[in-house]
């Protein structure tokens, strides 16, 4: 479990089925994703999730207020070992519910799986990626000190997908010491 003043980014638990669920088909979350979930693809999401943070001890966590254990989403780190042409690296994500939008908690979050990333794995780098049109993550890769490297087609989407293309930024382990 990691802590930050305002949140908890933990292993996922039962109670945090259905509110994922209702995040997964809510329009604006999912703008930047190919399609919402169905309640069994965001279950089996969840269980996945689950199943590499039981595995190797860090993942997508789940994401909580600390003053109420309110689930608002997950962040955390995830390995891409093959699929890109920039593989192998670990990527950090995010998924919030609407709600949360504007409050910090995604800088916040996504600050302490760094820290974890450099501190605790000791990654050389991390690399985070959307599509070309989402800048709010974008302006949140920035402000975590993120740098952009490249645009590129996603290789799951077709390459007439509307979403096809994305923009890779990386931060490395030195620029978190400046």
């Amino acid at each position: 479990m990691i802590e930050t003043a305002r949140l908890r980014l933990r292993q996922w638990q039962t109670e945090d089925y259905a509110p994922c669920a209702a995040m997964s088909t809510n329009p604006q979350v999912m703008e930047y994703f190919p399609k919402q979930l169905t309640r069994a693809e965001s279950d089996a999401m969840i269980d996945k999730m689950k199943s590499i943070i039981e595995m190797q001890g860090w993942g997508l966590w789940a994401v909580e207020l600390k003053h109420n254990q309110q689930f608002i989403g997950f962040v955390g780190l995830h390995d891409q070992p093959t699929q890109f042409s920039f593989s192998p690296c670990v990527e950090i994500g995010w998924r919030l519910d609407h709600a949360y939008w504007g409050k910090g908690y995604g800088y916040e979050a996504a600050n302490a799986a760094l820290d974890f990333a450099f501190n605790h794995l000791q990654l050389e780098k991390v690399v985070s990626f959307t599509t070309l049109d989402n800048l709010r993550s974008q302006v949140l890769m920035q402000r975590l000190g993120m740098g952009k490297v490249a645009e590129f087609q996603h290789p799951t989407l077709s390459k007439d997908h509307p979403l096809s293309w994305h923009i890779l930024y990386e931060i490395r382990q030195s620029d978190r010491i400046k």
